[in-house]
């Protein structure tokens, strides 16, 4: 899936429509002190084994989200483009006539 580098978006900030660059949206790295994933360590220790077992159904592919950031006063927000996509997102750069 490819798309280009500015888009001409609303920006909430400056109540107006101005070029926002388009950056692919990276996840974090999650915390291991977090309250879900220490009852999920919790869940596995002990004698019985595995406790959440596996999805019975695979998903294909993922939403390909993207973070808008305003040229104007560099006001960051999320994107969801399209539907789920087996193809990663690519960025390519907008040619001058």
């Amino acid at each position: 899936m490819k798309i280009v580098d500015v888009l001409n978006v609303y920006c909430k900030k400056c109540n107006k429509y101005t070029p926002h660059k388009i950056k692919v949206y990276k996840k974090g790295q999650a915390s291991p002190f977090a309250t879900g994933q220490a009852r999920y360590e919790r869940k596995l220790k002990g004698y019985v084994g595995k406790v959440k077992g596996k999805k019975s159904v695979q998903k294909i592919g993922k939403h390909q989200r993207i973070t808008l950031e305003c040229n104007v006063c560099h006001r960051k927000n999320e994107r969801v483009i399209g539907s789920r996509t087996r193809k990663p997102l690519e960025i390519k750069k907008k040619e001058a006539k």
